[in-house]
């Protein structure tokens, strides 16, 4: 591997770490930026599956949005994933940025799923 992704998994790896030890059983929202969208997922990692998933992708979103990869997309994503997430039952999850700074898209994403009723 080139040695930007290998930083990468390296980074990603030990975000992944920390949050096992401090999750306490909770489970996981993960966050995948790319250069065209943004995906989160909630994740039950003792189960191994996914309870619920929204992208920018999402039918009713890919009509409102003019692009997935802005701040604005971010910030319908996380609502979006917050609403499915309360609807599925979830309130309590640990945060995994996945090795991406928690700044510009994945905390609009943050922000805006604690706003809709995620604590974390």
């Amino acid at each position: 591997m080139d040695k930007a992704k290998t930083l990468n998994l390296r980074r990603k790896l030990r975000v992944r770490s920390r949050i096992a030890r401090v999750s306490g059983g909770r489970l996981r929202l993960s966050v995948h930026r790319s250069s065209k969208h943004i995906y989160a997922q909630v994740i039950d990692d003792v189960a191994g599956r996914t309870l619920v998933a929204a992208s920018s992708l999402d039918k009713g979103l890919r009509v409102e949005l003019k692009t997935g990869a802005d701040i604005e997309a971010a910030k319908r994503v996380g609502q979006l994933i917050a609403e499915r997430a309360v609807a599925a039952g979830v309130t309590k999850v640990v945060f995994d940025r996945g090795g991406y700074l928690f700044h510009g898209r994945v905390k609009a994403l943050a922000e805006a799923a604690r706003e809709a009723g995620l604590v974390f």
